[in-house]
């Protein structure tokens, strides 16, 4: 009786015994009580069970058409980092984390503690101290991070100037004598791969001042997982505060700050409040004077800006 009450309601994979439902226990006891059965929803679990059934939770592993160059941007992306390592200059990959209401909001995940820290209710911006925008740079041979914690919008202009900070303090530390520069970062947001606004601020603020021949490459539209910065410094600065209130700025650059791993990462943290404005634009007689050359392979994700002659 309960199998065919639930034939309608039952979705599978056709190459797989496993099966669900798309209706609840409780809705199939009322239809067995109006059929005189009283059944408590157990006992349906357990047929249920038995009959290859179980509690299933959506999967995410539908990401799509992949885009055609995307296998040979990621080839030439590794050949790429190879040739910087190999010739000892810089691989950093820049991304911006999400983007956080500071105040005495809910953050989540689970700490050990006595109580439970009382939070507001509602996530109302209104109720914010402000809105932190973080922006992050990882150096891969060093496994160093560093997080420009802005208070106002992300834009390409936000973005070069926290790498022109890194450029003019750790670059010079660790790479005295680079004269090359080589970025990963996503496809969209500030330093999205089609933004004017990014490539002229690169060229004019780092190539330009630090006499730096700097190469991009994005990754495809989809695949920021693969970001470096992704699953070697923001998981972890996210670890760090599970669970903790970002009630001040301050108290969200302690966390960052603190962020270690077992293999020796090391994370400083700044705090940004130049007010950017969004919305800038840059003619196309701007972007005539860059000094920049699209690569053979992937021209879309792939260029390098050098320095100009003054």
């Amino acid at each position: 009786m309960i199998l065919n009450l639930v034939v309608p309601h039952t979705a599978g994979d056709p190459m797989h015994a496993s099966k669900w439902l798309n209706c609840h226990l409780v809705d199939i006891q009322q239809r067995l009580a109006d059929h005189g059965h009283r059944v408590s929803t157990p006992v349906i679990s357990r047929i249920l069970r038995a009959h290859g059934y179980s509690l299933r939770a959506n999967v995410k592993q539908n990401a799509g058409n992949a885009h055609p160059d995307r296998d040979q941007q990621f080839q030439y992306m590794r050949q790429q980092r190879a040739q910087h390592h190999d010739q000892a200059h810089p691989v950093i990959s820049v991304d911006t984390k999400k983007k956080e209401l500071i105040g005495q909001f809910k953050n989540a995940g689970r700490i050990w503690c006595q109580e439970a820290e009382i939070v507001n209710v509602h996530d109302f911006r209104h109720d914010a101290v402000g809105r932190a925008v973080p922006y992050g740079i990882y150096d891969l041979r060093h496994n160093c991070g560093t997080v420009y914690v802005g208070t106002s919008a992300d834009t390409p202009a936000f973005a070069v100037d926290n790498l022109a900070h890194w450029c003019a303090t750790e670059l010079r530390e660790r790479y005295p004598r680079a004269t090359r520069l080589l970025i990963e970062a996503d496809s969209g947001g500030s330093n999205s791969a089609r933004s004017r606004c990014w490539k002229y601020h690169l060229q004019g603020k780092i190539a330009d001042v630090f006499g730096l021949r700097i190469t991009v490459c994005h990754y495809p539209t989809g695949t920021s997982k693969w970001n470096p910065i992704e699953h070697r410094l923001f998981s972890e600065i996210s670890k760090t505060w599970a669970g903790c209130p970002l009630v001040s700025f301050e108290t969200m650059l302690h966390y960052i700050r603190t962020t270690t791993t077992q293999t020796g990462l090391q994370v400083q943290a700044h705090l940004m409040t130049t007010s950017y404005q969004t919305g800038e634009k840059i003619s196309d007689a701007q972007m005539t004077t860059l000094n920049i050359t699209y690569h053979d392979v992937c021209p879309q994700w792939n260029y390098t800006l050098h320095p100009r002659e003054h």
